[in-house]
């Protein structure tokens, strides 16, 4: 990695899957790290450091919701709903960010959400952002919509813990064939997406003529389906989607692989109910991101009703809107085991590639660590409804959320 600096001292539990015990040690960071930290010091900074090394046609694809953007705003404005309770004269000289998730410890409560073609932001796309998780010990989830294949990945950051997220195809041998391939490739878990049967409208892409540059390849599928898929998500849709699939695919997907597969995609406790009766073994609240159906409920807002529904019978996890280690926070108060964080990784990538990827997860890591701190919690397991208030608009959403 050349030169390094230490810059600073501090009592923590080490993000590094080979270090799990709390020690005093200096933090090891690349020469110009300080003078990087004076101008992007949180995730916001991060998103500006990016746009000005983007294109507009990647930025577009990248940063855009469906429609009118509601559910893309809300996504993060609905945080803002919850209040934090800062809690007084609790021993917080060690805090500790691991936790089990299916079975595998992580450093942090925070993982990679799955998004696609990310060459465009950095000639290594996906294989830097999973050296990035690699080097903090976070879950990376690969997108079956990546420039880099499964291989490759697996390749770059044979240590990490790694999931792939796919569709049930039209042609199910493609869905056996990535599944086998994940499993060799060492992958521990399958992550199904079933909010885009279709895609939503994104206004951005169709403003701006968006098509996939012509070189770059969508990594896990053949050239034909590479040819076919090679102007944008429409056609991307169209070749490869199956509109007919039912939650007996799901049962059927279960039944072909020995990793555990979870649901990504599901938004009301009925769909949750559904995915776990047919042998998920976990859910992600998940409204892609804002860019399906404009409209809908902010993430954090459905997840405490979703928690509910299917908690004690599997995981709770959700993507959507987190910016901050505040956010974290409050999505593990409602239930959620761990949350997933797509665009803020995009950003540290195109920033500068594996180091933003890294720099983006440094800082959630650290902004979680210190609101825990400022609650009085020292664990992930402690974190309860207790560390929040709701507000009075909270309130009201979820009233119009229960009722009939």
């Amino acid at each position: 990695m050349g030169c390094v600096s230490e810059i600073m001292c501090i009592r923590f539990l080490s993000p590094s899957p080979m270090n799990r015990n709390a020690q005093t040690k200096k933090l090891v960071l690349p020469v110009g790290f300080a003078a990087v930290m004076s101008r992007v010091v949180c995730i916001d900074d991060l998103k500006q450091a990016a746009l000005a090394r983007l294109d507009k046609k990647a930025l577009g694809y990248y940063n855009s919701g469906a429609d009118g953007e509601q559910t893309l705003r809300d996504n993060e404005a609905a945080f803002q709903r919850y209040r934090l309770r800062p809690r007084c004269m609790v021993d917080i000289s060690t805090i500790d960010l691991t936790h089990t998730v299916l079975g595998q410890e992580v450093s942090m409560p925070i993982g990679v959400a799955p998004t696609a073609m990310q060459a465009m932001a950095h000639p290594e796309g996906e294989c830097a952002t999973a050296r990035a998780a690699e080097e903090m010990g976070a879950v990376f989830v690969l997108s079956s919509g990546s420039n880099k294949s499964i291989e490759e990945v697996a390749d770059a950051a044979p240590r990490a813990i790694k999931w792939c997220q796919l569709h049930i195809f039209k042609d199910r041998s493609t869905t056996v064939k990535m599944v086998q391939r994940a499993e060799q490739a060492g992958f521990s878990a399958i992550v199904l997406t079933v909010d885009a049967q279709v895609f939503g409208k994104r206004l951005a892409d169709a403003r701006n003529g968006f098509q996939r540059p012509p070189h770059l390849r969508l990594g896990n599928f053949t050239s034909d389906v590479d040819k076919a898929c090679h102007r944008g998500d429409n056609e991307y849709v169209e070749a490869l989607f199956d509109l007919s699939v039912t939650w007996d695919d799901l049962s059927w997907l279960c039944s072909v692989t020995q990793l555990p597969v979870l649901v990504k995609g599901v938004m009301t406790p009925e769909d949750a109910a559904a995915a776990a009766d047919r042998g998920a073994s976990g859910v992600i609240v998940s409204n892609h991101g804002g860019r399906q159906l404009d409209g809908s409920l902010a993430t954090v807002d459905a997840l405490g009703p979703m928690v509910a529904a299917v908690g004690h019978r599997c995981p709770v996890f959700m993507d959507g809107g987190v910016r901050r280690g505040t956010d974290a926070l409050k999505a593990l108060a409602l239930g959620a085991r761990m949350v997933f964080v797509g665009r803020p990784l995009l950003w540290g990538l195109a920033y500068d590639g594996q180091r933003g990827a890294r720099l983006a997860l440094q800082m959630l890591h650290s902004e979680l660590q210190q609101a825990m701190g400022l609650c009085g919690v020292t664990k992930v397991a402690d974190v309860t409804e207790d560390v929040f208030e709701q507000s009075e608009a909270l309130t009201a959403v979820m009233q119009e959320t229960q009722e009939p």
